[in-house]
């Protein structure tokens, strides 16, 4: 039964009582698990056929082709799905994916507004059982089926394909602009080189009258009009936001960020464009430098005065918070988008991991690694914030002001630039914002590029560098619209409208598809099969009830209460927000448009139309033994 497929030996004879291999798949006789078909004349059966498949005690069913047999077995060597080189290439690719920009500004920033110590409880809880089952389940999708988040539908729930597409269309999104904030970074790193950051002064040509140094050694006086030299060069340097009047009159396009974006998708492209075996050596870098940096500035941090009360203001508890609805919302959202499935980037990655490998293990470690680097960023930044406030004799709470990308390129700029050795500071902290967008990038194309080349592998699947080089240049010119003056509205906008509300529609129905139509049973009889021993019922509960819950009560608070933007001075307009729920479902109507689709191309009545879309229709590659079998 484990004899290798390039075995001379002769299997074109199956006769009464023999086990014979078809097109690279095990065929026992009727004695056995597996059904053979006995007339060689006939044609096997497609999976699709009622009753025709022969099931096995453990869920799995032999597949046979649709080839007539005519008494001789055509031997067929299955060709091997490409695989990360070491363990610890695909666990620091998840890693660097799952920690991002978001780890650095946004977790410490929701964590100081809604209670400090305090919403770490609504956060484990949410983790626990909502974010890492989610997280859990797509990786072991993706290693099972081994194949990207288009594909992989046949195998479970066709009716549902169109969220492959759904998913793609949002990381296009979400490249659009997430690289753009890289830009910046990388454009704080080049004026980083020199002796004194240009950040630091009023007498720049892009300062104004109120531009106000409190950190000079002459007396000054703060005003409300007042505006330190960190925000004027963000906002009049590398923004330019001053030359556009908002979403309506965006300007001209920025070349000194056009420049940078360029650079950053050339370092994207050659990093990516052979795939795995590449991307995972270079996350050897890009994964591992942040926590070497971050370490340094959190031994920096508290070092300097002042550094207990921003930790105190970071930690200190609000016990009443916790009855406030928004608080849990938050903690949920958080964790969501922290851990970040439904961006077909789990499904790709783990797409590559051998059969057998312990996705189980990999899902607990990663996702703690992902938390606590969170809870750690936290320490990062208000130990500095805590600085800032002792040299300006104010509350840390004034000096927490800033939020989102504004916390990092404005506050925690302004505080580096007071720092002895400053320009070295400066270097390594917008070289690790750097090294931290960068394998987000790589995981989120990867998503794409897997799912398209599953899909249409005669097409594409021998022209991966092509390809590659085309879904570059069309995330750079998806970018320009965020290039412009008014760039950094754009990139606020995507960001609440474009991402949020339909990723966590589409994990919702990814659970629910899963859970309810594939089955909770099937499912878990996979896992068993990858890891020896099936979940346990914690498992079970949480994938049918409790994460759908969990995205439904995230997804209605979001829908029942949009976010009001404003970014500086400027408030978005009432029609902005109608652009961005066009944006959003722009991408999740894939999802109806290929149900529907999919049920006038099936033959039969109405109900066996429905059927059919709902049955997996594609086998899933078992490894057994050297060979290889089909199941479902």
């Amino acid at each position: 039964e484990t004899e290798p497929l390039t075995s001379k030996k002769d299997v074109s004879d199956c006769g009464k009582g023999e086990d014979c291999k078809e097109n690279g798949l095990l065929v026992r006789n009727p004695k056995s698990a597996l059904r053979l078909v006995e007339d060689g004349n006939k044609v096997h059966p497609s999976q699709g056929d009622k009753g025709e498949a022969a099931q096995i005690s453990n869920g799995y069913s032999g597949v046979q082709s649709s080839v007539p047999c005519n008494g001789e077995q055509q031997l067929m060597e299955l060709e091997d799905r490409e695989t990360w080189s070491k363990k610890i290439d695909f666990l620091l690719s998840v890693i660097g994916y799952a920690v991002d920009l978001g780890n650095v500004w946004r977790f410490p920033y929701i964590c100081y507004q809604n209670g400090g110590g305090a919403f770490l409880i609504p956060y484990t809880i949410m983790a626990l059982f909502g974010g890492i089952p989610l997280f859990y389940m797509e990786l072991a999708l993706g290693q099972y089926h081994r194949n990207g988040c288009i594909s992989i539908w046949r195998k479970i729930c066709p009716i549902f394909k169109g969220i492959g597409f759904a998913i793609c269309i949002i990381d296009l999104y979400v490249a659009s602009y997430y690289n753009t904030i890289m830009a910046w970074a990388f454009y704080y790193l080049i004026s980083s080189f020199t002796a004194e950051l240009p950040w630091t002064s009023c007498t720049n040509p892009w300062n104004t009258g109120n531009c106000t140094n409190y950190f000079s050694k002459d007396n000054v006086s703060w005003s409300l009009h007042s505006i330190s030299p960190a925000e004027e060069f963000y906002t009049r340097q590398v923004l330019q936001v001053h030359r556009s009047n908002g979403l309506d009159d965006l300007g001209g396009i920025s070349w000194q960020l056009t420049l940078c974006l360029l650079l950053i998708f050339t370092i994207v492209y050659f990093s990516i464009w052979k795939g795995v075996k590449t991307s995972g050596k270079v996350v050897w870098v890009t994964a591992t430098f942040p926590y070497i940096i971050l370490f340094i500035l959190l031994v920096r941090g508290a070092t300097l005065p002042g550094a207990w009360r921003g930790v105190l203001y970071y930690l200190k508890p609000d016990w009443q918070k916790l009855l406030a609805t928004e608080v849990w919302v938050d903690a949920a959202a958080q964790i969501f988008f922290s851990l970040g499935p439904g961006f077909g980037v789990l499904l790709a990655y783990a797409s590559y991991n051998k059969f057998h490998n312990n996705c189980y293990q990999d899902a607990l470690v990663t996702s703690t690694v992902n938390c606590l680097t969170s809870f750690v960023s936290g320490f990062v930044i208000f130990t500095v914030l805590g600085y800032m406030a002792e040299m300006r004799n104010e509350d840390v709470s004034e000096v927490a002001k800033d939020t989102g990308p504004s916390l990092l390129f404005i506050t925690y700029a302004e505080a580096i630039a007071n720092m002895p050795a400053s320009t070295f500071f400066a270097i390594i902290f917008f070289l690790m914002l750097l090294t931290l967008g960068l394998d987000s990038t790589f995981a989120g194309l990867e998503g794409v590029i897997t799912g398209v080349l599953d899909e249409f592998p005669h097409v594409w699947g021998k022209r991966r560098e092509l390809f590659v080089l085309g879904l570059t240049i069309v995330c750079f010119l998806g970018s320009l619209a965020t290039l412009t003056f008014g760039g950094a509205y754009v990139v606020k906008l995507f960001e609440e409208y474009a991402t949020g509300p339909a990723v966590l529609t589409v994990v919702f129905l990814e659970a629910v598809a899963v859970s309810w139509f594939y089955g909770i049973t099937q499912f878990c009889n996979d896992v068993k099969e990858m890891l020896g021993s099936a979940p346990g019922w914690y498992w079970r509960v949480c994938w049918v009830a409790i994460s759908p819950l969990f995205l439904l009560f995230v997804t209605c608070s979001f829908l029942s209460n949009p976010p009001e933007l404003r970014l500086f001075d400027y408030d978005y307009p009432y029609w902005t927000t109608v652009v961005g729920y066009c944006i959003g479902t722009s991408s999740v109507i894939f999802i109806p448009i290929y149900m529907v689709y999919r049920l006038v191309i099936t033959p039969g009545t109405l109900k066996e139309r429905i059927l059919k879309s709902i049955t997996p229709e594609t086998a899933t590659e078992i490894p057994f033994g050297d060979i290889r079998m089909n199941a479902v």
